[in-house]
C-alpha cells in the first residue's frame, strides 16, 4: 500500500461520496454526465487537492471516489462540490432541467460518505466504474 505523507503525518484517506439529485428525478444524460466529470475533477483536484480515484454516474446520482488528507473537512467539501456543480450544471442546462424543477434545484440536501478502509479500493473503484451510464 502506497501511503500519502505531510510535514506530520503519514496517512491513506479514502472516501466514497454518494450524492443524488433532487426528488431523486433522472435527469443525469450523457452531456451531463460529461460535464459533471469534469466539474468534478476541477473541484476535488484542483480547489481541494483530493486524488480523484473514480468518479461515475447514473441518472439520479453519483458516485466519487478520492483520497483526502488529514485536515479536509468533509463536510465542507460535499457542501462546496453540490454548491458549484449545482449552479453550474443549472446555469449550463437550464432549459433541459427546467421541466424537472420549478426552483433551483439539482442535487438533494442529502448525501452518504463512506470511508473505504474495509473494501479494497480496487473493488470500489470497479463497483463505481460498472454503474449502469446515462443515455
Amino acid at each position: 500500500m502506497d501511503l500519502d505523507s505531510n510535514r506530520h503525518a503519514v496517512f491513506k484517506l479514502t472516501y466514497h461520496l454518494v450524492v443524488v439529485t433532487k426528488y431523486r428525478h433522472k435527469v443525469i444524460n450523457g452531456e451531463i454526465n460529461e460535464r459533471l466529470k469534469a466539474i468534478t475533477k476541477d473541484i476535488f483536484e484542483n480547489k481541494w487537492h483530493c486524488k480523484l480515484i473514480a468518479v461515475e454516474t447514473e441518472t439520479d446520482h453519483m458516485h466519487i471516489a478520492f483520497e483526502g488528507y488529514p485536515h479536509l473537512q468533509l463536510s465542507k467539501l460535499v457542501n462546496n462540490f453540490k454548491t458549484v456543480s449545482s449552479r453550474l450544471i443549472r446555469k449550463e442546462f437550464a432549459d433541459y432541467l427546467k421541466q424537472f424543477y420549478w426552483k433551483p434545484f439539482f442535487w438533494s440536501p442529502s448525501y452518504c460518505i463512506l470511508s473505504t478502509g474495509g473494501a479494497p479500493i480496487d473493488i470500489i473503484k470497479q463497483y463505481i466504474e460498472n454503474q449502469e451510464k446515462p443515455i
